[in-house]
Order: C-alpha cells, then structure tokens, then sequence
C-alpha cells in the first residue's frame, strides 16, 4: 500500500517542468510560406516567343555586330569603286550611284522597325524581369521580418526563463539558510565568484574579437 501511494504521488517529468517553468510560453509565432515560386523569366519569354520575334532579334544582332559593317563597308567600297573607274566598261550604277542611295534608303527603312521589334521585345523582358526581382525583394523583406519576429521571441523566452530561475534560486537558498544558514552563505559566496568569472570571460572574448 505505502508503495503504490508513493507511485502515485512522485511527480512527473512534466510536473516537474511545468513547476519550473511555469508561466512562460513556448509558443513561437507560425509562419506560412504561401507566396508563389520563383518565377524564371527567360522561361517564360521563351515560351511566347514567335517566328517574327526570333527574325527580328537576329536581324538586330547581326546589323549591330562588326562583321556586318565591314561586309557592307566591302560591298559598298566595291559598288562605287566598279562603277567609277574608267576601264570598266559595265557599269549599271554610275556617279552619284543612285541605285546605291536607293538600296542603303530602303535598308534603313526596313531595318530600323525590324530593329524596334527587337527592343520591345527586350523592353518586356526587362519589365518582367523587374517585376521577378520586385516580388522576390517582398518575399524576402518577409522572410527577414519573421525571423525579426522569431528572435524577438526568443529572446523574450530567455529572459522569461532566467527570471524564472532566479525566482527558483532565490527560493531555494532561502530553504536552505533556514535549514543551514552556513552552507547558504557559502553558495551565496560560490554563486557571486563563479558570475564574476563568467563575466570576466565574456569581456576577454569581446576584447579579442
């Protein structure tokens, strides 16, 4: 009978826990990571990208490259060179080479919208890639603000225990000095060098560092 009484009345592990710790909460705030994922631009761009679009950026390429200036520098160098020399009997463009003036005019009206097409197509691009950046900013402004939160959190937590301790070290010395006053004296005594020596490392550590 004295066994089972004394079963019953041995307090738990969460008892003893709660005995401890009561009153502080270890509830830390919840976050749900519902935002979309991230998003790939080239993706996504390469998915509506038509035949026009394709023709467009490589006519911009190659017009906007150095092997296109020295073809046409070549080409128009041996166009008026033909068409000017006296020997050279077949000419079909000659002195003030109209038909040149007419082909370079009607290059650059084609070219020049066919380049546009190009950078409006660039333009979405870099609006959608903006617009990724800008959502991934927000996501991350988030995230750093539950973690701020979680910390806090924290910290409040720490605090909370530590003075829960205190409050049980506290208790505890008073029973202590009522049963024997000497050896409370002596962990009161104990307590006060071992904290100095906890300081003292904490300052060596934060001179170091």
């Amino acid at each position: 009978m004295d066994t089972n009484l004394s079963t019953t009345t041995k307090p738990s592990y969460a008892d003893s826990f709660k005995r401890l710790f009561g009153g502080v909460h270890f509830q830390f705030p919840q976050f749900k990571h519902d935002h979309p994922p991230v998003m790939n631009v080239n993706e996504i761009v390469d998915e509506h990208y038509t035949l026009g679009q394709k023709i467009a950026d490589k006519v911009a390429t190659g017009m906007g490259s150095w092997r296109f200036i020295i073809i046409q520098t070549t080409i128009l160098a041996l166009w008026a060179i033909l068409n000017s020399v006296a020997w050279w009997a077949w000419k079909w463009d000659a002195y003030p080479f109209i038909a040149m003036n007419l082909l370079l005019s009607c290059q650059a009206a084609y070219a020049a919208p066919v380049i546009m097409m190009s950078q409006n197509r660039q333009t979405e691009k870099d609006r959608l890639t903006a617009q990724n950046d800008y959502q991934t900013d927000m996501k991350g402004e988030v995230e750093i603000r539950y973690i701020m939160e979680h910390l806090d959190h924290q910290d409040t937590l720490i605090f909370q225990i530590i003075q829960r301790l205190e409050a049980q070290h506290e208790e505890m010395l008073e029973r202590i000095s009522r049963l024997d006053p000497e050896m409370a004296k002596k962990l009161g005594t104990d307590i006060v060098h071992i904290s100095e020596e906890l300081a003292e490392s904490n300052d060596a550590i934060s001179g170091n560092s």
